[in-house]
């Protein structure tokens, strides 16, 4: 049958198997043709590999994946897909579905289950990813898939500014730092919210991810590390010299000269910090 690349076609499919976007899932479907070829080209593996694509809501972007990839294992939580999902990829016979949350998955052993493969494989992940659980699942990503080559991640334009904000901008935060401690980022292309059924309030940006062979920087305790970085910006209109009195449980005088001699500011900020500076106190200062 013809996929759901259109809003006509999306909304008689809808139709059919008496369907309705789910808000409490973030369903925003992409029905634009033009940018679900763009994404696929976008995530399609130089030499054909496997895909796995998180939430592929009617198929539309999956089609498009399977003619690109030796397989995609397409993970979707909404079980009232099922029907229409093996409707639309009846005749794309390297598709597998599963029915799952996928924070609660182990996305690598499903992804070799999926294919009866004997190891796991080098693999992309695609996803449209809703703005509630956008961080949980690349975090996931980044932890607990060390075969994922890269990711191609489709959201709210907004967190995707926050994911690639530079030091001494409002939007730089504890999201920004940690992501860059794993990996590399980068943006492929803006999303209009003219593209989506139902249409959502804001525009998206698809961003990769691509993971770094080791992080960024390298510390002596990373859970310190982590700790401090978390504290640091929920604190992030104090200067870095109160934040580290309060955290370290150091006098002033001894914080502001160990700061004098990485040459930070004790007057700083955190978003005025990059991430060698947080991983240098947190060193000096444990």
């Amino acid at each position: 049958m013809p996929g759901p690349e259109s809003i006509n076609i999306m909304q008689k499919l809808m139709k059919e198997y008496k369907l309705f976007p789910k808000k409490k899932w973030g369903q925003n479907f992409l029905v634009d043709g033009n940018i679900l070829n763009k994404i696929a080209d976008s995530c399609a593996p130089s030499q054909p590999g496997y895909v796995v694509e998180i939430g592929p809501g009617l198929g539309a972007l999956t089609r498009q994946l399977a003619k690109r990839s030796k397989g995609v294992l397409s993970i979707e939580i909404d079980k009232s897909l099922q029907e229409p999902l093996q409707e639309v990829l009846g005749d794309s016979t390297n598709t597998r579905l599963l029915f799952a949350d996928v924070l609660k998955v182990d996305i690598e052993s499903q992804l070799k289950t999926a294919f009866n493969l004997t190891e796991i494989p080098r693999y992309q992940v695609c996803a449209n990813i809703p703005y509630n659980i956008t961080t949980p699942i690349i975090f996931q990503l980044l932890e607990d898939c060390p075969n994922m080559i890269c990711a191609t991640l489709m959201m709210q334009k907004e967190v995707a500014r926050r994911i690639l904000a530079k030091p001494n901008n409002k939007e730089y935060g504890l999201l920004t730092l940690m992501i860059s401690y794993y990996a590399e980022v980068e943006c492929l292309m803006k999303v209009s919210h003219h593209c989506f059924y139902p249409r959502p309030e804001v525009d998206s940006s698809v961003i990769r991810i691509t993971p770094l062979p080791d992080k960024r920087v390298q510390v002596k305790d990373e859970k310190n590390f982590k700790d401090f970085t978390k504290a640091a910006f929920q604190k992030r209109r104090k200067t870095i010299l109160n934040i580290c009195s309060s955290f370290f449980k150091l006098e002033k005088g001894e914080i502001e000269e160990q700061l004098n001699a990485l040459g930070i500011l004790p007057a700083s900020r955190p978003e005025n910090l990059g991430i060698q500076e947080f991983a240098s106190i947190a060193d000096r200062l444990a």
